[in-house]
């Protein structure tokens, strides 16, 4: 009995795995609001079992896997600003994205709570993989495109 158990959970393992790895096509973009952790969750465990750091870049989605590395950008202002998931949520039907109390400054919508926003993947496991015309500020954390030929 025991032998069958283990043969029925590796198949559903098998079975899982295209769907968690089809969530996280390189590039994949969606759209929708976003908001950010109220000061209260700071210090606290996320659903990865880490502690939340309002001060870091970090974020919550709801179907993408842990550590995935996302590209947000506020649609009002352009800014962008690449986040990992580390944790589950948002808990709001209309929003799809919770990010850190810093996400959200360096996006700036911290004054207004919520924005529109657009959610690109660009890397997993900490590993960030953009477009040729693009880099990563060091001091800022935000995405910046050149323009020009390079």
């Amino acid at each position: 009995m025991t032998y069958r158990r283990i043969l029925i959970l590796i198949l559903l393992a098998f079975a899982a795995s295209p769907e968690v790895f089809a969530q996280v096509k390189l590039g994949k973009t969606e759209t929708g609001r976003a908001s950010y952790y109220a000061s209260m969750f700071n210090g606290r465990k996320t659903s990865f079992g880490e502690v939340h750091k309002s001060s870091e870049l970090l974020a919550a989605h709801r179907s993408y896997p842990l550590n995935t590395m996302l590209e947000i950008t506020n649609l009002e202002n352009d800014e962008k600003v690449i986040v990992r998931v580390n944790d589950r949520g948002p808990f709001s039907h209309n929003r799809i994205v919770d990010l850190s109390k810093e996400a959200a400054r360096l996006l700036g919508i911290v004054a207004k709570g919520v924005a529109a926003v657009s959610v690109r993947v660009v890397g997993m496991e900490g590993m960030v993989l953009l477009e040729s015309n693009e880099h990563i500020d060091p001091k800022s954390g935000k995405v910046i495109a050149m323009r020009g030929k390079q």
